[in-house]
């Protein structure tokens, strides 16, 4: 399989072997930004690494406690922030090329469902 497109509502993930440079669609209700691999692929792995340490906090919090917690690579910033069963995902690129996208906590499910399908690697 060399593309597939995967959608809900709120949010987009793309992917098309067959692209030379970007071959990643990432996107939001309102937005799309268009990946290299390894961004995608760094978008992919700090989004789960995300998750369960969002999931781990949760013996360490205050029912109504909020958390913020974030990751780097070279290619891309990644910050979850709400409470540890329900958060929004924000990032910026940082290679050079402008962008930035988020996904409110009621998507955040989906996206990371629709991350952990996409098995192009």
């Amino acid at each position: 399989m060399t593309a597939m497109l995967k959608e809900g509502t709120g949010w987009r993930l793309g992917w098309d072997e067959e692209r030379d440079t970007f071959k990643a669609l990432v996107g939001g209700e309102y937005w799309a930004l268009e990946l290299t691999q390894h961004e995608f692929e760094d978008l992919r792995r700090l989004a789960q690494q995300l998750a369960t340490t969002m999931a781990t906090m949760a013996t360490e919090l205050m029912p109504d406690e909020r958390i913020t917690c974030e990751q780097e690579t070279p290619h891309l910033w990644i910050e979850a922030e709400g409470f540890h069963h329900s958060y929004g995902l924000r990032f910026i690129l940082l290679n050079g090329r402008g962008g930035e996208g988020a996904w409110p906590a009621t998507v955040v499910p989906e996206i990371l469902n629709g991350l952990g399908r996409i098995n192009v690697f």
